[in-house]
Order: C-alpha cells, then structure tokens, then sequence
C-alpha cells in the first residue's frame, strides 16, 4: 500500500488562485513559498509592462495583496476561518523592470493571538507589511495591509 504525500502548500495556493481568481493567475502570480508565519510570491516582467517599459502598477500591488490570503491558509484553520483584505496601502518606491518577488511574515504570537481573537469572536483584524523587491534586491513597492481572519457563517 502506498501514499501519496500531499504536494507542497505553495502548489495549493496556486491551484486555487487560478480556480478562484482567474486575473491573477493570468498575470503569473505565482506562490513560490508558503509556511505557517511565511509567504513569497512573485510575478514576471514578461505581459505585465505600462506605457513606460516598466511593470505596471496593479501588477505590482497584486503581488502583495494575495500574501494575506496565502499567510491565513498556511497559518490558520481553513476549515473554520477564511481571510479577507479591509485596506491596504502601497508605497512605490523604484520602478520594477524585472521580475519581482514580495514577501510577508506574521510571528508565532501574532498568529496566535488572531486565532485566538477569531475563535472567540468570530473574527480578528490583523496588519500585514509586505517588500516587493525586484531581481537584484531593490526595494521596488511596500504594503500595509489591513486583513481579517473571519469564521465562516459569522
């Protein structure tokens, strides 16, 4: 008898982002890594250019935002809880003309205490800061998002 393991989160993520949010899979948003407390994503230069030959501003902004999402299914109960974006906040800082990649983490006592906060509230608001850098490490974007883990039915 033999067992398949379960492939990696990141591939998960990225089979619902192209089920569920169709526009970002076709800008190639891709997860690259996905842990409890931890999440990358990046997105090609390649189809996501402006008028100017750099990355587009959008583009740019997608590729942070779906940290959140990405985070709460790594670092919560999907089964009880799903995450939603409330605001959030980009600060362009170079223009990108590379691929680039955005990372974002919340610590263990973070985690803890919005599971916590959703359990006994049903929900739990949390702020999430994200880098965007491009192929050679330049900062090009940041983000402050404003994200809620809610339980489902409340």
């Amino acid at each position: 008898m033999t067992t398949e393991a379960a492939p990696p989160l990141h591939e998960i993520i990225n089979g619902a982002m192209e089920a569920t949010i169709p526009v970002v899979h076709n800008m190639g948003v891709k997860a690259t890594e996905v842990r409890p407390g931890y999440a990358a994503t990046t997105v090609p230069a390649e189809g996501n250019g402006n008028h100017f030959g750099v990355m587009y501003a959008g583009v740019l902004f997608t590729v942070a935002e779906v940290l959140g999402g990405a985070l709460a299914i790594a670092s919560f109960d999907t089964a009880k809880f799903f995450p939603l974006v409330k605001d959030l906040h980009i600060y362009f800082r170079k223009p990108a003309a590379t691929d680039v990649k955005a990372e974002a983490t919340l610590t263990p006592e973070e985690i803890a205490r919005i599971a916590a906060e959703a359990e006994e509230k049903g929900k739990s608001d949390f702020t999430l800061k994200a880098v965007v850098t491009d192929a050679n490490g330049v900062v090009v974007a940041e983000t402050e998002g404003l994200y809620q883990l809610r339980a489902h039915g409340k």
